[in-house]
């Protein structure tokens, strides 16, 4: 549940967004022509691409480029709430920033597109001041104005530009607006054991529900469900062999949302639970 949120736009286009959430909290974010720096101030924020996941804890940041993305709100095991602030990048509004004064990261954008669509920033004391600032406006609105907003835009990207992940960083940053074109199967394999549904596994790969189902049983001979089920039911199986993990952690390491959930399909499938298996095989 969104319990408080707000916005702050600049040249029509969101620029500052602050949000307090009470988890459980999911929802899709897709970016197909900005980008984004999100800060976590309270809980967790969990981060899905379409074949990257990224998990952030309190005081540190992720900037996404653009692309798609799933993302899940952690609340904080004190307070029970997430909290985040948010910095969007749109092209146009970047252009009207600096003028003819761009940055070279913004005039030669790299087409060999990156990796990764994500990049790590650690917590820091200049980028808690720089979201201490942010806040500040959202407080007191009526001290917002176009220039000030426009320097606080070049403070952030300076920011990142100087953290101990810059390297990184500027691989995204040039190429903050260059989608990356992700192979389907691609997608489904780097996923297949994370806690995500068919619908935002649709949405991770740009399609409608139905042709992804299509599109899957294209490739797979099996509907989505079955198939991940399978694949998710043959590594638990696997784990409980070589791993000495307990059984909660391999079912949440397999996709599987619940313990009880996972030991019900498992004896669906093989015919004894997770338990007795692990037990038989090493009397075996």
């Amino acid at each position: 549940m969104i319990k408080e949120y707000k916005r702050i736009d600049l040249f029509g286009k969101m620029l500052f967004e602050k949000a307090l959430i009470l988890p459980p909290f999911r929802a899709p974010n897709p970016m197909h022509n900005e980008a984004c720096f999100l800060h976590v101030r309270e809980g967790r924020y969990k981060s899905f691409s379409e074949n990257e996941f990224l998990q952030m804890h309190t005081r540190q940041s992720v900037l996404m480029k653009c692309g798609n993305y799933v993302g899940q709100m952690v609340s904080d095991n004190r307070t029970g709430q997430y909290q985040a602030v948010a910095v969007h990048f749109h092209p146009e509004v970047l252009r009207k920033i600096y003028g003819n004064d761009l940055p070279k990261f913004l005039v030669n954008q790299k087409k060999n597109t990156p990796r990764y669509n994500m990049a790590l920033i650690e917590a820091s004391i200049p980028v808690d001041k720089y979201v201490e600032d942010v806040l500040f406006y959202f407080d007191n609105p009526h001290l917002v104005n176009e220039e000030l907003l426009c320097l606080k835009t070049k403070e952030i990207i300076l920011l990142l530009m100087q953290t101990q992940n810059a390297t990184h960083i500027l691989q995204i940053l040039e190429n903050l607006f260059t989608e990356r074109t992700v192979d389907f199967k691609t997608t489904i394999a780097a996923h297949i054991f994370s806690e995500i549904s068919i619908n935002e596994l649709a949405q991770l790969t740009n399609l409608s529900l139905s042709s992804f189902k299509r599109r899957f049983k294209e490739i797979y001979q099996l509907p989505p469900q079955q198939y991940i089920l399978g694949q998710r039911l043959a590594k638990a199986k696997d784990l409980l062999q070589v791993s000495d993990n307990s059984i909660q952690d391999i079912a949440f390491a397999t996709g599987f949302k619940t313990i009880h959930h996972f030991s019900f399909k498992f004896k669906q499938r093989f015919g004894t639970s997770p338990s007795n298996y692990r037990l038989n095989f090493l009397g075996k």
